[in-house]
C-alpha cells in the first residue's frame, strides 16, 4: 500500500550573510563594537514548525491507530559569532530538533528533547586565506551537501544520505575536534581530525555472530583503536570563488554569482564498525566514505533568469552488509538536482526544480530510488519564500512512500 504524507512548515530566520538574492536586508543583525566594524558580534536565529498529515501510519506499540495530523518543532536555533580582532573568531550555535508530543518533557528537562549545542568552536587565522580551529564544528568532508546550509537550499531539504555519519560518529552533523581550512587562488580545502562519538545511534546494538557490521567500534573496541575520525573536502572554483568564512555551503545563489565548482571529499573512521565472527570474537572494520561532486549556479540572459545544478557520486562503506534503518547502508549513491529561476519581470520569482537519488544497497541486494519535483516562490529572495515539493521514495521491495510538503520561510 502506498503512503501519502503532507507536511507544512514555517521557518522564521535571521541568518547568514552569504548571497541570498535580496540586498535590502544588508548584513542583518550585526552589532559593531568599534567604529570601523572590525570588532563585532552577530546573532542568527530561526525556528521551524511542521504540521504533518499521514493517513496511512502503522499501529502504535499498543496496537492502536495513530492520528493523521501531528505538530512538531523541526528546528529552533540560535547562532552567535564574534570577530574580536582580525585573527580570532568565536562561533556558538545551539537549539533543538524534532520536538513533538511524544518526546516532550513534563518539566522541560528531558535531555534528548531540549536544547543542545550544535556548534561551539574557536578559530585562529594563520594568514589572510588560511585558518585553523577547534571545538564542536561543522567543517565536514565528503561533499558540499555534507556541510549544507539549511537556509538557502534549492530543494526543500538536504538529501539525507549526504549527512553520511550524522549520529553515528558525531552530534547531529557536528564533530568534536580540530580543523584547518583555506584558499589557494581558486582552490579551497577543509580538513579535520575529530573524536568519534561513543554513545551513537547504535548505542544499544550488539553484533550477531556471523552477522552484519554495526557502527560501535569506539564503544566495543575502545578509544585507542577506534577513537578518531578523519575527513576532508577539496574543491576548485572555476568561476567566482565562494566564501568559506563559515562552514555552511550555499544551495542556490539565485543568479547573484556565477559559480562552477568540482569537489572531492572523504570520511575515514578506522575500526569504526564491528563484526562478530562465528565464535563471537569482535573484529573492527574501517568506515570509508568518499564523494565526488560538481556544482553550477549562474545567471541566464539579461532578464533575471538563473540555473542551478548539482551532481554527486558517493561511495559508502560502513562495513560488511551494514544497514541502519533506511538511512545508512554500505553501497553507493548517485544524486542530482537541477532548477531554473524563471526570468519574470516581477519582484516575485519562481524556481521549479527536480531531484533524483539512486542508492545501491549491499545488505538487501537491491536499490532505493527517490524522485522530487518542486518549486520555490521567492517574494524577497531566500528571505521570504514558499516551497512546495512532491517526492516519492521506493526502498527495495517495500511500498513507495509519497510525500507532499509545503514550507513557508522568512528570515531577516
Amino acid at each position: 500500500m502506498k503512503k501519502m504524507i503532507i507536511t507544512a512548515s514555517l521557518l522564521l530566520c535571521a541568518a547568514l550573510g552569504q548571497a541570498q538574492g535580496a540586498s535590502e536586508y544588508g548584513s542583518g543583525l550585526k552589532v559593531n563594537i568599534n567604529e570601523d566594524g572590525s570588532k563585532y558580534f552577530r546573532i542568527i536565529t530561526w525556528g521551524q514548525f511542521w504540521a504533518q498529515h499521514n493517513s496511512d501510519k502503522p499501529l502504535d506499540a499498543n496496537g492502536n491507530e495513530q492520528e493523521d495530523l501531528t505538530f512538531s518543532l523541526r528546528r529552533v536555533r540560535m547562532l552567535l559569532y564574534a570577530q574580536i580582532n582580525p585573527d580570532f573568531l568565536i562561533v556558538t550555535h545551539f537549539g533543538l530538533n524534532s520536538l513533538n508530543a511524544d518526546n516532550m518533557s513534563p518539566t522541560g528537562t528531558k535531555d534528548n528533547s531540549q536544547l543542545f549545542l550544535h556548534d561551539a568552536y574557536v578559530q585562529y587565522s594563520l594568514s589572510k586565506n588560511h585558518a585553523m580551529g577547534g571545538g564542536l564544528h561543522y567543517w565536514n568532508g565528503i561533499s558540499r551537501l555534507n556541510s549544507s546550509s539549511t537556509l538557502n537550499m534549492m530543494t526543500l531539504d538536504n538529501e539525507r544520505q549526504t549527512w553520511a555519519n550524522l549520529g553515528l560518529s558525531d552530534q547531529f552533523g557536528r564533530s568534536m575536534g580540530i580543523f584547518a581550512k583555506g584558499t589557494i587562488d581558486k582552490f579551497q580545502y577543509r580538513v579535520a581530525i575529530n573524536d568519534a562519538m561513543t554513545n551513537n545511534l547504535e548505542a544499544a546494538t550488539v553484533p550477531v555472530n556471523g552477522g552484519p557490521a554495526i557502527y560501535a567500534g569506539k564503544r566495543l573496541l575502545g578509544s585507542k583503536e577506534a577513537g578518531k575520525t578523519y575527513s576532508g573536502y577539496f574543491e576548485y572554483n572555476f568561476l567566482d570563488t565562494e566564501s568559506n568564512f563559515l562552514p555552511y555551503k550555499v544551495g542556490t545563489y539565485l543568479g547573484s554569482k556565477k559559480v562552477f565548482n568540482i569537489g572531492a571529499g572523504f570520511f575515514l573512521h578506522p575500526s569504526g564498525s564491528v563484526l562478530a565472527d562465528t565464535n563471537g570474537k569482535l573484529v573492527g572494520e574501517d568506515v570509508k566514505i568518499f564523494g565526488l561532486d560538481a556544482f553550477y549556479d549562474a545567471p541566464v540572459g539579461k532578464k533575471g533568469g538563473a540555473v542551478t545544478a548539482y551532481a554527486l557520486y558517493q561511495n559508502n562503506d560502513y562495513g560488511k552488509d551494514y544497514k541502519f534503518g533506511t538511512t545508512y547502508e554500505t553501497g553507493s549513491m548517485i544524486y542530482a538536482h537541477a532548477g531554473y529561476l524563471l526570468p519574470l519581470a516581477f519582484k516575485t520569482k519562481w524556481q521549479p526544480y527536480v531531484s533524483y537519488t539512486d542508492r545501491k544497497i549491499d545488505a538487501i541486494d537491491d536499490n532505493a530510488t527517490q524522485i522530487g519535483i518542486g518549486a520555490n516562490m521567492f517574494m524577497t529572495g531566500h528571505h521570504s519564500k514558499l516551497s512546495l515539493e512532491y517526492s516519492t521514495l521506493k526502498y527495495g521491495s517495500a511500498d513507495a512512500v509519497n510525500t507532499v510538503t509545503l514550507q513557508a520561510m522568512i528570515y531577516l
